[in-house]
């Protein structure tokens, strides 16, 4: 799956780079829609094959929220100690991480404060993306299942969604998504959050 992925990612760079024809690109944000919208279709009907997917969540109980919890946990403590390593204050750092892979919203959010920063925010957060496809299906055979959502952060609800279910099972998938919306409600409250601390 990972060696799948970087071949997409690197033959997609190649095919833009050398030949793009001008259907596609006035019609880019169409395309990638569809694509996705018909990959978490199958997406769906993998997690619908599942009859016991209710009672599956049910058993998780409250619980469930300590997966998006962690989440934000450990970016925002991994962001902080980047700090120490880069010229930005620890709240810039953690505003950056707060992102949790929505790179569009973050960017935007923190171009308000300097053009920099939004610089950075995509960056880091796309980065944040494109490692989470490559690494999911490693850390789901050698460190676990519920663990393979984290890279994700926010996008375990759609772009990544894909990646984990093929990775992992119908049941892991609800839990991915239910993170995912988790985090995507977050970012929007975190990233002024920490900028306001600033």
């Amino acid at each position: 799956m990972t060696i799948h992925i970087l071949f997409s990612v690197v033959f997609g760079i190649v095919f833009g780079y050398f030949w793009t024809p001008e259907i596609i690109i006035q019609n880019i944000d169409i395309l990638i829609d569809f694509g996705l919208c018909l990959l978490l279709f199958f997406v769906g009907i993998d997690i619908g094959k599942n009859k016991n997917i209710i009672s599956d969540i049910k058993s998780y109980g409250l619980k469930i929220f300590l997966i998006p919890i962690t989440v934000v946990v450990g970016t925002l403590l991994g962001s902080i100690v980047s700090s120490f390593f880069l010229k930005l204050s620890i709240f810039e750092t953690a505003a950056v991480g707060a992102g949790l892979g929505w790179y569009s919203l973050s960017a935007i959010e923190l171009s308000k404060h300097s053009a920099e920063l939004g610089t950075i925010a995509f960056l880091a957060n796309v980065s944040r993306e494109v490692i989470a496809l490559i690494i999911i299906p490693i850390i789901a055979t050698k460190i676990g299942h519920i663990e393979a959502i984290a890279p994700a952060g926010a996008t375990s609800m759609d772009t990544s969604l894909p990646v984990i279910t093929k990775a992992t099972s119908g049941s892991i998938s609800i839990l991915a998504f239910f993170s995912g919306v988790i985090l995507s409600i977050l970012v929007p409250i975190l990233v002024p959050l920490m900028m306001s601390f600033n």
